[in-house]
């Protein structure tokens, strides 16, 4: 049995997120923030953990990351 390309695609695509997440540091943040909307249902509760994860990623491009 063989993945189809397009869901190969996003086994991808979904792993190159991760290893972008992993080098800046907040891909535990990141998973917060899924959990939170898995859990609420509604990305508008989840205020505590984007600004959290925003912190992070702000942290991240001040020590040199990517700025965009």
């Amino acid at each position: 049995m063989t993945i189809p390309e397009s869901k190969h695609n996003v086994v991808e695509d979904e792993d190159q997120l991760e290893k972008l997440m992993k080098r800046t540091g907040c891909l535990e943040l990141h998973y917060k923030i899924q959990e939170c909307i898995a859990e609420k249902q509604d990305w508008r509760k989840c205020q505590t953990e984007v600004h959290d994860f925003k912190k992070c990623m702000d942290e991240y491009k001040s020590r040199g990351g990517p700025k965009n």
